[in-house]
C-alpha cells in the first residue's frame, strides 16, 4: 500500500517527479506536485494467505485520474513509469526486490510509491524520520514496509540471509509496526512475511482480541525480528517484564493510520510505548496518516526529531479526499420504526436490479451500523432472512466476535461475488473488499470523516458504486451540519421510507417482512440495541422524540406488549430521566448498555493545538499548513468534531467559527437540496 514508499536518493526522486521543497533545517516538505496514471502492475495473487489482499490488492493500483496539480506541474503532461526492479540502484537487497517483482507479480510502482520512495530510502540512510500523508487504497503499505525492512538489512546486513530466522530472539526485536486494529495489523503482518520469505527476518502479530500467551509461545519459540501491532497490545507486552518482549536494537519503527488511531483513543498507549522503548539507540521513525489534525501534529511532535525529519505530501492541491464522483442518496426516513425495512428494501431492489441486468455487476453492500448491538441485530436478520436461501449470503463484523471470527467474515465477503456484509467501524478504513457495488450507511455517522472512509470502501481502482445514507428525521439537523458540501442527493425510491406505521392499509411487503425477522432473532438483541440505540443518541434537543419513536418501535415493530425496561438510574445519568421509557430492572445481558459502538467509535480527542494563523518557523506548524484537508473543512488545521477546520490561516478565511466549516456557496447550494 504505501507501497514502497519511503525511499532513497533525492536525485532519483528528482528525475521521477516534479517537486516543490521548502526546507527548514532538516525538515523538508516534498509536495506532489501532479498525479499522473501509473501502468498498472500485473496482479498475480497467488496462493498463501490471502487476508493481506484485504488491505493490500490495490497496491500496485493505477494512479487516479491526473490532477491539476500546482502551476508548474501542469506544464507536465508526459506519462511516467517506475520500476520496482530500479531500485536494486539504491540499495534494496535483492531478496526483497525478488519477493516483490517475481513472488507477488508487481513491475510498476503505484503514484503514492513513486513519489515517497527517495525520502524513505534516504532516510534508511540518513536517520531522517518521516511523517506522510497518504490515503488508504493507494499503494502505502509497501511504501513503509520496504523502507523498514531495508532498514533493518541496513543495521544488520546477516538478517537477509536464511540462517537469520535461527537466531531470532524475542528480546532483540528491530522493527516496530502499529496499526490501530486488529484486522490492519494482522494484514501487515501477513503482507510483511511475503516481502521477507526469501530472507531470515521473522515476523509476529500482536493484537488485542487474541491469546496473548498463546503469542509469546509463538514468540518465545521462533523469536521475533519484526513486530506488528496494535497500540494497547504493544503497550501490554513492553511494560510486562515477564514477557520476554524487548527491542533494544529498535531500527525502525512505522505508525499506520495515526489519526485513526487517536481516534481510537490510543494516544496514551502511544506516548507511553515511545518512553518503553530504548533512548541511546537512533532509530527510524515513519508516521502515516490519511488526514493531519492537531491530535496528530501534537503525536508527530513526540515522535520524530524536529530538525532531521520530511514531510511527504502524497496528495495533490486539487485532489479531493473522498471519491467525488461516486453517486451519494440520502434517504430521509419518517421514522426509526422504518429504518431496518427501508435497509433491507433498498438490498432488495439491488439485488433484483443486478439480476435483471446482465450488464451491471453483482451486488455487494457494506452496511455500515454506528453501534455493535445495531451491527449484531441487523446481522441476525440478515442471516435469518437468508436461510431458506433466498435473500444474499450475509456476514457480520463487529467487537463482539473473537478476532478469529472476524477474519473469516472478512475473508468470506471478499471471496463473494454477491453478498452484503454487516459491520461497524472496524471496517472503515484500510480494508480493501473486491467489487463493493454499495456502501450503505444507517443513521448519521459520528463525524465526517467516518461518513467519507465508509463510502470509500466502494468504487475503488475506477471501478464503479455508489453510497447510501439511510437518515433517520431526528438526525437531519446534525447530518446536515457535519456532511454540508458533501454530494449527497435526496432520494425517495424506498417506499417504506416514508409509511405510515399506524396505518396496516397497503402496506409494503418489507415492512410485513421485517416484522417477521424481529420474531426470529433473539430478544435480548432487540433489548439491547432499543437500549444503546437511546443512550447513544446525540439528538439531546430531541430525547422525547426519540424515545416515543423507540417504543413505538418495539410495540408497532416487533409486537411487543410494552417496551423494554430501561433502569431510572441510568436514564437519570444520561440525562433521560424525565422521558417516557419504561422504567424498571434491565436483564444482566444489557446491563452495560452505554450507548457505544466499539473502541472504535466515540473515544475522540478534541483538545485544540496551536490556532495561530501567523506563518511558524516551526516544521510541526508548517506540516499542519501544508496538510491536505479539502473534504475534511480545508487544508490545515482541522481539529474539531467532524474534522471542520475551526482556526486561522496563513489566508485568514478558514473556518473562523468555533467548528464552522467554510460557509461557501457551493456548500450553500448543496445544503439546501436536503
Amino acid at each position: 500500500m504505501f507501497r514502497h514508499g519511503l525511499r532513497s536518493s533525492a536525485g532519483l526522486a528528482r528525475r521521477v517527479l516534479p517537486r516543490a521543497t521548502v526546507t527548514l533545517g532538516r525538515y523538508q516538505h516534498i509536495t506532489a506536485q501532479t498525479n499522473r496514471p501509473a501502468i498498472q502492475a500485473a496482479q498475480s495473487w497467488n496462493a498463501l494467505t490471502q487476508l493481506a489482499r484485504l488491505y493490500s490488492s490495490d497496491a500496485a493500483a493505477p494512479a487516479a485520474e491526473s490532477s491539476a496539480g500546482e502551476q508548474d506541474a501542469s506544464k507536465q503532461s508526459d506519462e511516467w513509469t517506475k520500476e520496482f526492479s530500479s531500485l536494486a540502484e539504491e540499495g534494496v537487497n535483492e531478496t526483497l526486490l525478488r519477493a516483490i517483482t517475481k513472488d507477488l507479480g508487481y513491475r510498476t510502482m503505484s503514484p503514492v510509491q513513486a513519489k515517497t520512495i527517495a525520502p524513505a530510502l534516504k532516510g534508511t540512510d540518513m536517520n531522517d524520520d518521516s511523517v506522510a500523508q497518504a490515503k488508504t487504497g493507494t499503494g502505502k503499505t509497501i511504501a513503509f514496509l520496504l523502507p523498514l525492512l531495508q532498514r533493518m538489512i541496513n543495521e544488520d546486513p546477516t538478517l537477509a540471509t536464511r540462517s537469520a530466522k535461527y537466531e531470532a530472539r524475542p528480546d532483540d526485536i528491530r522493527g516496530i509496526i502499529m496499526s490501530p486494529t486488529r484486522e490492519l495489523a494482522e494484514q501487515i503482518a501477513e503482507e510483511a512475511r511475503r516481502l521477507v520469505r526469501h530472507t531470515g527476518l521473522v515476523v509476529q502479530s500482536a493484537v488485542g482480541g487474541t491469546q496473548k500467551n498463546r503469542m509469546l509461545y509463538k514468540t518465545r519459540r521462533e523469536g521475533c525480528h519484526l513486530l506488528v501491532a496494535t497500540p494497547g497490545r504493544l503497550h501490554d507486552l513492553l511494560s510486562d517484564p515477564e514477557s520476554g518482549i524487548q527491542a533494544p536494537n529498535l531500527a525502525a519503527m512505522v505508525l499506520d493510520e495515526a489519526d485513526r488511531m487517536l481516534d481510537v483513543g490510543f494516544e496514551r498507549e502511544l506516548n507511553d510505548i515511545i518512553k518503553l522503548l530504548p533512548r541511546d539507540k537512533v532509530r527510524q521513525t515513519m508516521l502515516v496518516s490519511a488526514t493531519i489534525p492537531d491530535s496528530v501534529i501534537r503525536l508527530t511532535r513526540n515522535m520524530v526529531r524536529a530538525d532531521d525529519f520530511q514531510f511527504v505530501q502524497t496528495i495533490a492541491e486539487s485532489e479531493s479526499l473522498t471519491h467525488e464522483h461516486v453517486p451519494q442518496n440520502v434517504v430521509t426516513v419518517s421514522h426509526i420504526n422504518n429504518i431496518l425495512p427501508a435497509l433491507f428494501e433498498l438490498i432488495g431492489k439491488g439485488l433484483a436490479e443486478s439480476k435483471e441486468n446482465p450488464d451491471k455487476k453483482p451486488f455487494k453492500a457494506i452496511v455500515y451500523l454506528n453501534t455493535t448491538a445495531m451491527t449484531q441485530l441487523a446481522g441476525e436478520m440478515g442471516f435469518a432472512k437468508n436461510r431458506d436461501r433466498t435473500f444474499v449470503r450475509n456476514f457480520s463484523i463487529h467487537s463482539g466476535l473473537t478476532q478469529q471470527a472476524r477474519t473469516r467474515a472478512a475473508e468470506n465477503f471478499r471471496r463473494s461475488q454477491s453478498a452484503v456484509l454487516f459491520s461497524s467501524d472496524v471496517t472503515a478504513r484500510g480494508m480493501d473488499f473486491p467489487d463493493v457495488t454499495h456502501v450503505i450507511q444507517v443513521d448519521c455517522p459520528r463525524d465526517r470523516e467516518t461518513y467519507i472512509h465508509r463510502l470509500g470502501r466502494t468504487a475503488r481502482q475506477k471501478k464503479d458504486g455508489e453510497g447510501w445514507l439511510l437518515l433517520p428525521a431526528t438526525s437531519r439537523p446534525r447530518a446536515r451540519s457535519l456532511l454540508g458540501g458533501l454530494p449527497l442527493k435526496p432520494s425517495t425510491a424506498l417506499e417504506t421510507a416514508s409509511f405510515d406505521i399506524h396505518s396496516d392499509t397497503n402496506q409494503p411487503d418489507a415492512i410485513a417482512e421485517t416484522k417477521k425477522l424481529y420474531s426470529q432473532v433473539p430478544s435480548r438483541l432487540l433489548e439491547e440495541a432499543y437500549r444503546v440505540t437511546i443512550f447513544g443518541s446525540t439528538e439531546r434537543h430531541a430525547r422525547d422524540d426519540v424515545v416515543d419513536q423507540m417504543n413505538e418501535w418495539a410495540t408497532h415493530g416487533w409486537g411487543w406488549q410494552s417496551p423494554p425496561t430501561v433502569s431510572k438510574a441510568k436514564a437519570d445519568r444520561n440525562g433521560f430521566g424525565r422521558t417516557n421509557l419504561n422504567f424498571g430492572p434491565e436483564s444482566s445481558s444489557s446491563s452495560d448498555s452505554r450507548g457505544r459502538s466499539d473502541r472504535f467509535s466515540d473515544r475522540r480527542d478534541n483538545r485544540g493545538f496551536d490556532r495561530d494563523s501567523r506563518r511558524s518557523s516551526d516544521p510541526f506548524d508548517n506540516m499542519k499548513e501544508n496538510a491536505r484537508r479539502s473534504d475534511f473543512g480545508g487544508r490545515g488545521d482541522a481539529g474539531g468534531r467532524g474534522g471542520f477546520s475551526r482556526g486561522g490561516s496563513r489566508s485568514g478565511n478558514r473556518g473562523g467559527n468555533r467548528g464552522g466549516f467554510r460557509r461557501n456557496s457551493d456548500r450553500g447550494s448543496r445544503d439546501s437540496a436536503w
